[in-house]
């Protein structure tokens, strides 16, 4: 008897964390698909799903931090294809060598991020209105330097970063896996990001405990415009090709991803695994359509029903907390 009110009790305690909760679903959702689909567990299929997931699970990591924030970045689908732009250009027409050309492309990105960051922390101007305008004078920038057109033909010394495979996996999978784990680890065990909870939860306390808000939150702005890069720069290496509409709408599939896996729009909650596992259940979610033949449209309400329900949710839980306090 004891065992079992034990187990029980342990049971209720996992259930309480909302990435045992999501990764319960992850699960029950493969084996349903699995009797529904021959092809779903296949390699092929489980490849693809990890490759379509390691742009919005790379990008999830940093935006899951700048959520716990009390932050939000709406600018990070632009981010991703300028950097993919710009490190193209570097390569055709300045004809820098790989690594440079990589690292130009990602300082792009951390001029955006550090541009948000000044605007919101500094200006104290709202991070939605920041970064949508940030969104949109990028993705005008990015038009005026592509002058609108694709920039083909990369060096192979560029694209095996997206098409390398170590183990018969591609290079994008394992990149992904290990920025979600290291921030996953640092985000609950390093002093300085976990400040990011107290600023979320409630930025004026944090003040007042000597926390430099400031800095954090241009840090995490940075954070996530330098994974939104390195995400760009992954997708570009895999097609072969910087194109400019690339990232449309991928942040908020990111921001859903992440609220679904516990963060909150209001801060002070949420975690590294928990958006890429909401990352992972939307990668699910989209291959089990095509696997039934859904058409895309109806993939795209299903996202955005998905971001309206996931809003709902945090909200009411917010309400709850409220009236509990």
């Amino acid at each position: 008897m004891q065992m079992n009110a034990s187990l029980t009790r342990t049971l209720r305690n996992l259930a309480s964390f909302r990435e045992f909760s999501l990764l319960a679903v992850l699960i029950g959702s493969a084996i349903v698909m699995a009797f529904v689909s021959d092809v779903f567990l296949t390699r092929a299929n489980v490849e693809a799903i990890l490759l379509s997931l390691s742009v919005e699970g790379t990008i999830a990591v940093g935006m899951a931090i700048l959520l716990i924030s009390g932050g939000l970045d709406l600018s990070v689908g632009s981010t991703l294809a300028f950097t993919g732009v710009v490190t193209g250009l570097a390569l055709m027409n300045l004809n820098l060598p790989a690594p440079l050309a990589i690292l130009l492309g990602l300082l792009a990105a951390l001029g955006v991020g550090l541009a948000n960051g000044l605007l919101v922390a500094r200006l104290k101007i709202n991070p939605f209105i920041t970064t949508l305008g940030m969104m949109i004078t990028v993705r005008g920038l990015l038009l005026v330097l592509a002058e609108g057109r694709a920039v083909l033909n990369l060096p192979q010394s560029f694209t095996v970063v997206g098409q390398g495979r170590l183990f018969g996996v591609q290079y994008p999978i394992y990149i992904m896996l290990v920025l979600v784990i290291i921030g996953d680890i640092v985000l609950r065990n390093s002093r300085f990001f976990r400040q990011s909870y107290y600023i979320g939860g409630n930025e004026k306390a944090a003040r007042l405990s000597g926390i430099n808000v400031d800095l954090v939150k241009i840090f995490n702005y940075c954070l996530v415009a330098l994974l939104a890069g390195i995400a760009g720069i992954m997708i570009t290496a895999r097609f072969g090709s910087a194109s400019v509409p690339v990232g449309s709408g991928v942040e908020l599939r990111v921001i859903t991803a992440a609220i679904i896996g516990g963060a909150s729009l209001s801060g002070g909650e949420g975690s590294v695994l928990g958006a890429f596992l909401g990352a992972l259940f939307m990668a699910v979610l989209a291959n089990a359509l095509n696997l039934l033949g859904v058409d895309v449209y109806w993939q795209n309400l299903v996202t955005g029903l998905i971001l309206i329900i996931a809003v709902v949710v945090d909200v009411l839980n917010e309400r709850r907390k409220t009236l509990q306090g």
